[in-house]
């Protein structure tokens, strides 16, 4: 069976990247204002902190809004990626029902054993503990 072309998933984030570079830019403008400031010599004033503290502000938000971005497009593609996993399940399970042998017998599944198949007491591996058993040992003596 040949591979279709699928639609790429969506991709968030124009307005996300928009706001990176433009944080991108504001912070190279005042890391260069700063070098310039700190290169021209003379004490620190009111120009150089306000520089120091645009490039540092500017750098962090350029950061975190990144950060963000990039989370968005992971979640994008283990959205689409979890879509396109459904629909193969469901097309699966709609192909193997018309290939059934009998009309009950869709899809395989691994079940349980019947109640009557285990020792009393024993759990089945997967099957939930709850918070009054969670104290017992196998034999249903309480542990101290």
């Amino acid at each position: 069976m040949a591979e279709t072309t699928r639609p790429l998933p969506h991709r968030p984030g124009a307005v996300s990247l928009f706001f990176v570079v433009k944080a991108g830019v504001f912070a190279a403008g005042f890391w260069i204002w700063l070098l310039v400031l700190v290169l021209g010599g003379g004490p620190a004033g009111g120009a150089e902190v306000f520089a120091a503290t645009g490039a540092v502000t500017t750098t962090l938000v350029g950061v975190i809004l990144g950060c963000r971005l990039a989370l968005q497009r992971n979640a994008a593609d283990r959205h689409a990626e979890l879509k396109r996993l459904l629909v193969d399940i469901s097309w699966n399970a709609f192909t193997a029902a018309g290939n059934a042998e009998a009309p009950a017998k869709v899809v395989p599944f691994p079940t349980l054993p019947p109640e009557g198949d285990r020792a009393p007491g024993e759990r089945a591996q997967g099957e939930r503990v709850t918070v009054f058993d969670r104290g017992r040992d196998r034999s249903g003596d309480r542990r101290r």
